[in-house]
């Protein structure tokens, strides 16, 4: 039987490539997918892609408490009690001295990353079949820190945080919660970071990643929604409250 055989699944995120690629790889076990972004055009073009009857896509600002309880009835009507949840919906901010860090950057990181997550989590519990899974994308980045990110690596080290309080009061369900940390992946999103922060240090950005990284090279979506797929299967029946880190090694 495939891991997810009938499964209702949420990905915020889904036009990115890390949704793209879980949403690929659920499909191919069975599960039925809601895909969440506030980009339209890029959410019509993965759905395009995936060519699934099993896929249905909402555009959706995951900080809005509003919009968030609308994308999680839409999952509900269409497919039925959401077994799944994947917060990866993210944003980058800035890179700056903390002095002259943007405000209104900080604020739009955390709302996405920390209220997405929590606003999602909130809304979608109560629609839960006992024995889910929840799995937060945060990052590398959750477990240090470094001079000028402030807001991204704030939200990163808040998810963890938030996923501790759920996996502790939703153990009682049966119901996993856990941090995935991806290291630095070959994206579109990875590049518009190492531009920001090569900018600001003065260097390449993606060497400065790489030479970071003890396996050498950046990861692919594909690599990391393996892990997310471990994560939300019952493979991992006996794993919750946990940080995986899914980096090359960078986190050594």
């Amino acid at each position: 039987m495939r891991k997810l055989e009938g499964k209702t699944c949420i990905i915020t995120g889904g036009a990115g490539s890390l949704g793209c690629a879980s949403a690929r790889l659920f499909l191919a076990e069975g599960a039925r997918v809601l895909l969440v972004d506030v980009d339209a055009r890029g959410l019509d073009r993965v759905a395009a892609e995936l060519h699934s009857a099993n896929v249905d896509i909402a555009v959706a600002d995951v900080s809005s408490a509003e919009a968030t309880e609308h994308y999680v009835q839409q999952a509900v009507a269409w497919f039925g009690a959401i077994d799944v949840l994947v917060s990866n919906a993210g944003n980058f901010g800035a890179v700056s001295p903390i002095a002259s860090y943007p405000d209104q950057a900080f604020d739009t990181v955390l709302a996405v990353h920390v209220r997405g997550a929590y606003l999602a989590a909130k809304h979608a519990v109560p629609h839960m079949n006992d024995g889910g899974s929840i799995v937060i994308t945060s990052s590398v980045a959750g477990m240090r820190g470094d001079p000028g990110v402030y807001a991204y690596i704030t939200a990163k080290h808040a998810q963890v945080g938030l996923m501790r309080c759920l996996a502790k009061e939703l153990a009682p369900r049966r119901i996993r919660v856990n941090t995935i940390h991806p290291g630095p992946i070959d994206n579109a999103f990875q590049l518009a970071v190492e531009q920001g922060l090569g900018g600001a240090l003065g260097v390449d950005g993606t060497a400065f990643f790489n030479a970071m990284i003890p396996l050498g090279r950046h990861g692919s979506a594909d690599e990391v929604a393996r892990s997310v797929l471990y994560l939300a299967s019952d493979d991992s029946s006996f794993t919750t409250g946990t940080t995986l880190m899914v980096d090359g090694g960078m986190s050594i």
